[in-house]
C-alpha cells in the first residue's frame, strides 16, 4: 500500500528534476540552440503560442538560428516577442526569415548565466523538499488515524529522505554539467 503512495511523490520529485533540466536547456551556452526559444511566446491571433508551433527553426551554423514562419504575417510578431524576451539577442528580419546570431559569451556573461542556473537548481531543490514535507504531512495524518504503524512511519521517513537525497543529487549533477558547459571557452 505504501509503495503506491511513494510512486506519486517519486513522480512529483522527478517532474521537479525534469523542470530544472528544461530550464537549463533554455540557457544558452554560446552555441545556437533552438531550446532557448522554448519559453518565448508569440501573441498569435490573440493567444500566446510557442515559436516552434508557428515557424520552423534551423541552425545553419553553430552560432546562428534561422526562424522561418509558416505564415508571413507572424514574422513581425515573432521578431517583437524575441526583442521583448530576456534572450539578449537582437533579431535580424530580412522579410522572410528572422536570423539570430549568438555572439561569443564574455566572461562576465558566463558568470551571470552560472548564477542563473544555480538559482534554477536551488528552486528545484526547494520544490523537492516541499514535496517531501507534503508527503510527511500526509503520512503523519495517516499515522494519527492509525492507518499506518509507528514502525511504518519510521520507514516512510527513511524512504522519503532517500528519494529527496537522490533527487537533489540528480539536480547537483545537472548543475555541474551545465556549469562546465557554460564555463568552457
Amino acid at each position: 500500500m505504501l509503495k503506491d503512495e511513494y510512486k506519486v511523490y517519486e513522480e512529483k520529485m522527478q517532474k521537479s528534476v525534469d523542470s530544472v533540466a528544461a530550464d537549463f536547456a533554455s540557457v544558452r551556452a554560446g552555441r545556437a540552440n533552438a531550446a532557448v526559444l522554448d519559453r518565448i511566446m508569440v501573441d498569435y491571433y490573440g493567444s500566446p503560442t510557442p515559436i516552434q508551433q508557428i515557424a520552423s527553426i534551423a541552425s545553419p551554423d553553430p552560432r546562428t538560428l534561422v526562424i522561418t514562419p509558416w505564415d508571413g504575417s507572424a514574422l513581425k510578431l515573432i521578431e517583437k516577442a524575441i526583442q521583448n524576451s530576456d534572450l539578449g539577442i537582437n533579431p535580424q528580419n530580412d522579410g522572410k526569415n528572422i536570423r539570430l546570431s549568438f555572439p561569443q559569451l564574455t566572461e562576465e556573461r558566463r558568470k551571470d548565466l552560472v548564477k542563473q542556473i544555480r538559482k534554477y537548481a536551488e528552486g528545484g531543490k526547494v520544490a523537492v523538499r516541499n514535496i517531501r514535507r507534503d508527503a510527511m504531512d500526509n503520512f503523519k495524518k495517516q499515522e494519527k488515524k492509525s492507518e499506518i504503524t509507528e514502525d511504518e512511519m519510521k520507514q516512510v521517513e527513511k524512504d522519503l529522505q532517500r528519494m529527496t537525497d537522490e533527487s537533489c543529487k540528480k539536480l547537483d549533477e545537472l548543475l555541474a554539467k551545465k556549469e562546465k558547459e557554460l564555463m568552457a571557452v
